[in-house]
């Protein structure tokens, strides 16, 4: 059983994460629109934020609607996990660390949820 406490934490960590994300992600895409036209590699990475925060934009919202929180979470997790292994590749491990604690969190949200979930259909049973 999950006690109190516990469960407003998460949920407050779920709110948190998943604003934070939805507002980090239309900074970088606001950032990104005016870079796209740059030539060779920087135009091109700019298509990649662009995409990427695109897709972060349309996640969040998702993670943040209780019915459709598990398919934001988990589009969400592939969408960080993606811009981990692009960051990496690239060699920039600057905001590594920020990323890897955004997927920890969604992580953690989508855990609590099926935990959650699993609770309730055990009691009703």
């Amino acid at each position: 059983m999950i006690g109190r406490r516990t469960s407003v934490a998460i949920r407050v960590l779920w709110w948190t994460v998943g604003l934070v994300i939805l507002l980090e992600g239309s900074r970088t895409f606001s950032g990104s629109l005016t870079r796209v036209h740059d030539p060779g590699h920087a135009g091109v990475l700019a298509w990649v934020r662009l995409i990427l925060s695109g897709a972060e934009i349309l996640a969040a919202p998702l993670f943040l609607l209780p019915v459709t929180a598990t398919v934001g979470g988990y589009a969400l997790l592939g969408i960080i996990g993606l811009a981990i292994a692009i960051d990496a590749l690239h060699g920039d491990f600057r905001g590594l660390e920020i990323l890897v604690l955004y997927a920890v969190a969604v992580y953690a949200s989508l855990a609590w949820r099926k935990d959650r979930a699993g609770a309730a259909s055990n009691c009703s049973t």
